[in-house]
């Protein structure tokens, strides 16, 4: 095998990797995924707080499952502010 097809093949192992990489970010950014956190964090809060007898456990849920919301949106924003002030440090 010459060092073009050697070439060739890291390149696309390269492509492979990245598209995963890719697909990755995707999912870990995506709305589906922070709804499903939310919901199961919700449903858990509900089972924990019922088990130790918390007045409207379903209602006190919420608090948890919205700030994980809030707090997932918000880091956008933050990341985006951090990025431009550390590339300035480049």
């Amino acid at each position: 095998m010459d060092k073009i097809e050697t070439l060739e093949k890291e390149i696309e192992k390269i492509k492979e990797r990245n598209k995963k990489v890719e697909a990755d970010k995707a999912w870990e950014t995506s709305w589906t995924r922070r709804i499903f956190i939310a919901i199961t964090t919700y449903l858990l809060v509900v089972v924990f707080l019922t088990s130790i007898g918390i007045e409207k456990p379903l209602l006190t849920a919420i608090i948890p499952a919205v700030a994980y919301l809030i707090s997932t949106t918000s880091l956008g924003i933050i990341k985006s502010w951090w990025l431009k002030k550390e590339k300035n440090n480049f």
